[in-house]
């Protein structure tokens, strides 16, 4: 879906809604920066832990996957995670000791498939949906009441976040 010749515009995509595609520009932004962060690591290196409060690059590229599949069920089918969901996406959204131990040995295209699944079930449901939809509130953090469009933004926010920790990472991953 990305298209690297508009990479830099933000505007309508063709087969959204408006604000949806205006929306799925800047994930793609977001995304691409984030690819181009990790090129060509290693095993090793996405499994590089810098110390005991540290998250490696791969679980935080895990945690990128979890975070959109979690506002997916979120926002399009209206519920939390089950129970099997929980297990198979938990310790990448919780991250912290529990996705050090369980967060390993993924090579860069296994993520990198992971993230385009969750991806394409992401456009395939904003395909879907109009610009009302996105402007649907409910109550959120805190019971304040949010949209789906800052809970959208969100999912990119947080991978914007987690990237600037990758970049910091990758600045410190020991010679392997």
């Amino acid at each position: 879906m990305m298209d690297n010749e508009k990479l830099y515009v933000i505007g309508d995509l063709p087969g959204f809604a408006p604000q949806i595609g205006r929306l799925v520009s800047m994930m793609n932004y977001v995304r691409h920066t984030t690819l181009q962060t990790v090129k060509n690591l290693s095993v090793d290196q996405l499994d590089y832990v810098h110390d005991e409060d540290s998250n490696s690059i791969g679980a935080l590229l895990r945690h990128y996957a979890a975070v959109e599949k979690f506002y997916q069920v979120f926002t399009f089918e209206g519920r939390q995670l089950n129970e099997e969901e929980y297990r198979e996406w938990g310790a990448a959204l919780e991250l912290g000791e529990q996705g050090r131990k369980e967060l390993r040995g993924w090579t860069l295209e296994r993520h990198m498939e992971s993230m385009l699944q969750v991806r394409e079930a992401t456009l395939a449901e904003f395909r879907k949906r109009d610009d009302e939809w996105l402007m649907r509130e409910q109550p959120f953090w805190g019971g304040k009441p949010a949209n789906f469009h800052f809970m959208w933004f969100h999912v990119f926010e947080d991978e914007i976040n987690h990237r600037g920790q990758m970049r910091w990472l990758v600045k410190r991953l020991p010679k392997l």
